[in-house]
C-alpha cells in the first residue's frame, strides 16, 4: 500500500492580457495573455526547496469574448511545466473600428498554481 500523496496547496495566482490588434485571433490573444502572466515574476521556489515544477498542477482560465474560438490545447503548451487543465470562458473585450471594419479583440489569462505538500 502506498503512502497517501499529500493535498495540493494554492501557491500561486498569474494574471496577464493579450491582444491580437488586426487578425481576430483569440488563441494568438490568450499565448499573449499567458505569457504576459508568466513573465511577471520569477518563481524560484521549485529550485530553492528541491520541488520538481512537473508536479505542479495548473489551472489556465482564459477569458475572451468568444471563448469557443480559443484553441486551448495550443494555448495551454505556452506552459513549459506541470500539468495544465485549461477551460475558456466568456470575458475579455472586442473593439470594433467601424471605419475599417475590424474588431480587435483582448484576452485576460489567470493562472492558478497547485503543488502537493504537505
Amino acid at each position: 500500500m502506498s503512502a497517501p500523496k499529500p493535498p495540493l496547496k494554492r501557491i500561486i495566482l498569474e494574471m496577464g492580457t493579450g491582444n491580437d490588434l488586426y487578425g481576430e485571433d483569440y488563441t494568438k490573444a490568450a499565448k499573449r495573455a499567458v505569457q504576459d502572466a508568466i513573465h511577471h515574476s520569477s518563481i524560484i521556489l521549485f529550485t530553492s526547496l528541491g520541488i520538481d515544477p512537473q508536479t505542479m498542477q495548473i489551472e489556465l482560465n482564459i477569458a475572451a469574448q468568444k471563448p469557443q474560438e480559443v484553441d486551448l490545447e495550443e494555448v495551454a503548451r505556452e506552459l513549459p511545466y506541470g500539468q495544465v487543465f485549461p477551460k475558456a470562458v466568456f470575458g475579455g473585450l472586442d473593439i470594433h473600428d467601424e471605419d475599417n471594419d475590424r474588431t480587435s479583440v483582448i484576452v485576460n489569462a489567470g493562472i492558478i498554481v497547485r503543488l502537493p505538500l504537505g
